[in-house]
C-alpha cells in the first residue's frame, strides 16, 4: 500500500462510528454510519471526546502548498477545492487529545496552544468551527498527502512560537481553545457551586450541563457541538462530585495537605493547619478566584492567602 493509500485508510479507520456529514451546507448536517457517511463531500473527522486530527481551513488560492512557504510542518493530508484552490490541511496525531479533561486542563491547554499557534502560522481561518471537514475520501476534492508519519504535539511545537501563550489564563476561542475555556469557566463555577448543598450526582450533572450550555451559547462565536459540551459537563461533574462532596472535600484536603511538604502544622485562626489550607488556597487561585474571595471562603485573612501563595 502506497503512502497516499495508507493515509486515507487511516483517516477512514479513525472516523467516528456515526459521523455528521453532508454534500451541501444549505441542506444541513445528517448522521449516518461511517460506511455511508464517507460518500459525502464533508464529514466529521473527530469524535466528541477525542481528537485524532487537527484540521485547518486555509482560504488562499494556493492553500495546498502555502504551508511550505510559511515554514509550517507538512500536513498529512490536504483536501483542495479544485475551483478556487482553498483547502483543508489535516494533521494526524499519533496519540489522540482528550477534549474533556478529568480534573486537570494542563495537557489540553498545551494542545490548544500548539493548535492555535499553528493556525496563525498557516494563516488559517479563525472562524472555522472544526466540526466537519472536506472529506479526503470523496473524489470531489483534489487530495494530496505529504508527511507519512503521525505527529506528536512536541514535534508540531518545534515549528511554532508558544511564548505568547505562557501564563495566559484564557486562550483564543478557536478549536481546542474553546474546550479549554469552557472547562475553565465550568470548573471555576462548579468548585464553588457544589458547596451550596452537595446535590446528588444526577442533579449535579444536570446543573453542570445547563451551565455549560449557557457558557457555550453566550461566549463562543462558533459554539462547540452538543456532544463536546456534554462530555465536558460530565467530566467536571464527575470530578467535582467525587472530590468535593461533603466527605470527598475533606478527603481531598487531607490528601493535598499530605503533599504540601514541610509546611507548618501550627493551627490557623479557623482551626485548620497551614498544611491543610495551603493546597486549597493554591487550588482556588488556579481556578481564578481573587485573594479576597479565597480569604472569605476559608475564613482567613487576605494577607495569609498572599503568604501561602508565596511559600
Amino acid at each position: 500500500m502506497n503512502s497516499n493509500a495508507q493515509q486515507l485508510s487511516l483517516f477512514e479507520q479513525r472516523l467516528p462510528k456515526k459521523p455528521y456529514h453532508t454534500d451541501e451546507f444549505a441542506n444541513g448536517l445528517a448522521i449516518a454510519r461511517a460506511q455511508n457517511a464517507i460518500k459525502s463531500r464533508y464529514i466529521q473527522a473527530n469524535g466528541p471526546t477525542h481528537k485524532y486530527w487537527l484540521v485547518f481551513d486555509v482560504d488562499k488560492p494556493n492553500a495546498s502548498l502555502d504551508w511550505y512557504d510559511s515554514g509550517a510542518p507538512a500536513p498529512n493530508i490536504v483536501a483542495t477545492n479544485r475551483e478556487n484552490g482553498h483547502a483543508h490541511l489535516i494533521y494526524g496525531l499519533e496519540v489522540s487529545i482528550r477534549t474533556a479533561p478529568d480534573g486537570r486542563s494542563a495537557p489540553l491547554r498545551y494542545a490548544a496552544a500548539v493548535e492555535n499557534a499553528l493556525r496563525e502560522k498557516l494563516g488559517a481561518d479563525i472562524g472555522y468551527a472544526g466540526l466537519i471537514c472536506k472529506n479526503p475520501l470523496n473524489p470531489h476534492w483534489q487530495v494530496s498527502t505529504w508527511e507519512p508519519c503521525l505527529y506528536d504535539l512536541d514535534w508540531l511545537a518545534d515549528y511554532v512560537d508558544l511564548s505568547v501563550y505562557s501564563g495566559r489564563k484564557r486562550l483564543p476561542d478557536y478549536g481546542l481553545g474553546r474546550n479549554c475555556n469552557l472547562f475553565d469557566y465550568l470548573s471555576t463555577w462548579a468548585y464553588k457551586a457544589i458547596r451550596q448543598g452537595w446535590p446528588e450526582y444526577e442533579r449535579w450533572l444536570e446543573a453542570c450541563l445547563t451551565r455549560a450550555e449557557g457558557y457555550n451559547k453566550k461566549t463562543f462565536k462558533e459554539p462547540l457541538p452538543q456532544s463536546e459540551i456534554k462530555a465536558t459537563a460530565k467530566s467536571v461533574a464527575r470530578w467535582t462530585h467525587k472530590n468535593f462532596s461533603a466527605a470527598g472535600f475533606s478527603e481531598w484536603q487531607a490528601k493535598q495537605g499530605a503533599k504540601g511538604g514541610k509546611v507548618s502544622k501550627r493551627p490557623t485562626s479557623n482551626g485548620k493547619s497551614k498544611s491543610e489550607l495551603q493546597p486549597v488556597v493554591l487550588r482556588l487561585k488556579e481556578q481564578g478566584y481573587s485573594n479576597r474571595d479565597i480569604a472569605q471562603d476559608l475564613g482567613i485573612s487576605a494577607s495569609t492567602v498572599s503568604l501561602y501563595l508565596k511559600m
